[in-house]
């Protein structure tokens, strides 16, 4: 009987060359992007617009951040003149953008940037990272790119690339410590600020997560993940977990006179310092038989909006029912809120949950 054969195993790919950090700057140096807060060859970068344009990308893609980044350089164009500024016009300013907690950050940094270092950004990692709202990254982005400080800033693009260049077995988050380490090794002690900015360029436009276009990358006869074959496999990541849904009624007071009753949230805490109409607090537990219980003007003539308004936050969804109230030009604004033209909304910090709710219940 003739011996059965043992399935053959993947072969251990060893690659002949090692990743070079010049052959990625002469591929930057042909393909760089042209981005609004990148400094042209031969400039000298402003850490202000280094530090403000590496906030606003923070879980926020290029497209988005280009107008907003051009409306505050164009509102506050020093870390001076943003941290004489109100933090409701910051909030306001920002409200679209999301993760809103950057904008309070972005407000007290610049502050402590002005009192502590005379308004000059700091040039260390270290000094850095003592700012409000600065991390690892962001010091690491602004040491390296401002600064020409030997730092490695490892972003979502750049997680991408190491770990299919070394083929990284460990699933993210557990694999950052290592990530990292490759990416120091990697970071030349010259031009360290451009090749940060050669690692990011080549996650968005060579190594992306779906379809990355091998051919054109100039490491891939270094790749491990593509010698292997399954280079869109890396980075490895562990299962989402999603948080469980929470619910609430939104209560939208609309004025004859076309004036929309708002409120501030709380200064800490989601959303903290934007506007908003008043709303029922969100649950898990929420009973939408009792909903108007907590609606403002308790004896108006309250109308439910068909649907409802969903929205995804971090760490959890939300779904709000939209009740919209018509009242006459003489009523009073209840104790915490206060009437806002609907022509104004533009320059009222609501955030995009508060957008689609007031959209839903004005359109009816």
């Amino acid at each position: 009987m003739p011996r059965r054969k043992r399935a053959a195993s993947r072969p251990a790919i060893l690659l002949q060359t090692r990743p070079q950090s010049a052959d990625l700057l002469a591929w930057y140096d042909r393909h760089r992007r042209k981005l609004p807060w990148r400094a042209l060859p031969g400039e000298t970068p402003d850490p202000y617009r280094v530090w403000l344009s590496e906030i606003m990308l923070q879980q926020t893609t290029v497209k988005a951040v280009a107008p907003y980044y051009a409306r505050f350089l164009e509102r506050f164009p020093t870390v001076a003149q943003l941290a004489a500024a109100p933090l409701g016009d910051v909030l306001s300013l920002w409200a679209g953008l999301g993760y809103y907690a950057r904008a309070r950050n972005l407000h007290a940094c610049a502050s402590a940037v002005v009192e502590r270092h005379g308004g000059r950004f700091p040039d260390s990692e270290d000094a850095l990272r003592a700012l409000p709202g600065i991390g690892r990254y962001t010091a690491a982005a602004v040491a390296a790119i401002a600064f020409g400080k030997r730092a490695s800033p490892v972003d979502g693009n750049v997680e991408r690339v190491i770990a299919r260049l070394y083929a990284v077995e460990e699933e993210l988050p557990g694999a950052k410590p290592r990530i990292r380490s490759l990416a120091e090794s990697l970071t030349p002690a010259r031009r360290a600020g451009d090749f940060a900015q050669s690692l990011m360029d080549l996650g968005a436009t060579i190594c992306t997560p779906k379809n990355p276009a091998c051919a054109l990358c100039p490491w891939n006869e270094d790749c491990a993940g593509r010698a292997r074959g399954d280079q869109e496999a890396f980075p490895r990541k562990a299962a989402k977990k999603t948080g469980a849904l929470r619910r609430g009624a939104a209560f939208v007071a609309v004025r004859a006179d076309g004036f929309i009753l708002l409120r501030s949230r709380p200064e800490k805490g989601l959303l903290g310092g934007m506007t908003e109409v008043p709303t029922t607090a969100w649950s898990g537990k929420f009973d939408a038989s009792s909903a108007l219980t907590h609606a403002p003007f308790r004896h108006a003539e309250w109308r439910r909006i068909p649907g409802h308004v969903t929205h995804v936050f971090t760490h959890f969804p939300l779904e709000l029912i939209v009740y919209v109230a018509k009242l006459p030009k003489s009523a009073r604004a209840c104790e915490g809120t206060r009437w806002v033209g609907l022509g104004d909304l533009a320059q009222v910090a609501l955030p995009s949950v508060m957008r689609k709710v007031i959209f839903q219940a004005i359109r009816q």
